[in-house]
């Protein structure tokens, strides 16, 4: 059985690893992928959206969504975790193709319309094109499968903030809304992600079994392993995106806990992700433990590339 899915997406060093994984994989069916401000400027995701469809030689739409979040301020993108074109040192490469015209919310309503309660939404940035999806229509939530995205966290704390995960403190208003949707959630939040991530030898083995698009990966991995070697001391990046796409379609290789989740929406713990009373919003599964497995999943789907 294939799951139909839409990536929303700031590409993005593990973005591209997401999209990549899910252009191979063959229980995934790659409806479109929606861009987002986060990781590069919404201009730059399409951008760099578009050119992995191309490389992964899909025809699917690409549809650009927003430029800044719902309220808060719009932050400039951490050029220093995935470089200023997006892809670490890998120079900017135009597309041959173009965006299609309708808007992200709009594009991710008509297909949800299109197939109600096949279609899986996989957020792995900010959260605002689906908040927006959900507030311009009321029966977006009830098309929806489920939303499976990357954000948050209810004990690991924050990458951007001490409190707050990056993909929630971008658009804290957002995430707030997605979280209490009228929909299954499942929260791929640093609780999980923060227990896989992939060494320089793993893309390399990638580069070597996959090497047309697995060289492509390890090159931009070593920028944001780079990253991590500044950061953290150790020698590898966290699978953030990927393991959200994973959970998508093989849930059984994760552990979850159901709580209610609410976000911060002002003051210095702005962004941050707290259980809140139970009975108050709808309770969600929450990733919190992934199996050993997950990672060669990861890396064989890869190793298949052409």
């Amino acid at each position: 059985m294939t799951e139909k899915i839409i990536i929303d997406t700031d590409p993005g060093i593990d973005d591209a690893m997401a999209i990549l994984y899910a252009a191979q994989a063959p229980e995934i069916d790659l409806v479109g992928l929606t861009s987002i401000f986060g990781n590069v400027t919404v201009s730059q995701a399409t951008r760099n959206a578009l050119r992995l469809v191309e490389m992964a030689r899909l025809r699917i739409p690409v549809a650009q969504g927003a430029e800044r979040p719902i309220i808060v301020d719009y932050f400039e993108p951490g050029y220093h975790v995935h470089g200023f074109e997006g892809f670490g040192d890998y120079p900017a490469e135009e597309p041959n193709g173009d965006a299609i015209a309708m808007d992200a919310a709009d594009f991710l309503i008509s297909k949800a319309a299109e197939m109600p309660g096949e279609l899986i939404i996989c957020p792995v940035g900010p959260m605002t094109n689906i908040a927006t999806a959900i507030q311009r229509d009321s029966s977006f939530a009830k098309n929806v499968k489920k939303i499976v995205l990357m954000g948050g966290s209810i004990r690991e704390g924050g990458n951007i903030t001490s409190y707050a995960e990056a993909n929630f403190y971008n658009d804290p208003h957002a995430a707030q809304i997605v979280m209490s949707a009228n929909c299954e959630v499942v929260m791929m939040g640093l609780d999980a992600t923060h227990r896989t991530w992939a060494t320089r030898e793993d893309m390399l083995q990638i580069a070597l079994e996959a090497p047309r698009l697995g060289k492509f990966l390890a090159d931009i991995a070593n920028f944001y392993i780079d990253f991590y070697v500044r950061v953290r001391g150790e020698q590898g990046c966290f699978l953030h995106d990927p393991l959200a796409i994973i959970c998508a379609t093989n849930p059984e290789l994760f552990s979850f806990e159901e709580h209610p989740v609410d976000v911060i929406i002002d003051g210095e713990e702005i962004g941050r992700s707290v259980i809140a009373p139970y009975g108050t919003i709808r309770a969600q599964k929450v990733a919190v433990g992934v199996d050993d497995r997950v990672k060669q999943k990861f890396m064989d789907t890869l190793k298949a590339q052409d």
